[in-house]
């Protein structure tokens, strides 16, 4: 795993503990429906991971667009694929996704580095 991978799991791990630990109802609450919104149902997982990814760019999210491109590395998502991803996404949010677009592919490049995509 990349250097950018890692630091953000590490970050991401450390401070949903954090958060979770406030024991606050609401934001447990949010993080359950999160994780049930993205479970398999009518729609598979895989085409959620794609629909979170482009709105995640579309709203310039790039901590979201990080996490939602792991998903997508873990649904064995190919470079073609990820590529029409990016053009939907930049197309839908326009220019001011192109930096947000370069990002994106760098963080993507790192996940993909060690392995093959499918």
């Amino acid at each position: 795993m990349g250097k950018k991978v890692g630091e953000f799991n590490a970050y991401r791990e450390k401070m949903n503990e954090r958060i979770l630990g406030l024991d606050n109802k609401v934001i447990k609450r949010i993080y359950n429906i999160d994780t049930n919104a993205y479970m398999e149902g009518t729609l598979p997982v895989r085409t959620k991971e794609m629909l979170g990814l482009v709105a995640s760019m579309v709203l310039r999210c790039d901590d979201c667009v990080r996490y939602h491109l792991i998903k997508c590395y873990e649904q064995k998502l190919s470079r073609e694929e990820m590529s029409e991803i990016f053009a939907i996404a930049t197309l839908v949010g326009g220019t001011i996704v192109i930096p947000h677009l370069r990002r994106a592919v760098e963080f993507w490049d790192e996940l993909s580095e060690n392995e093959p995509v499918v």
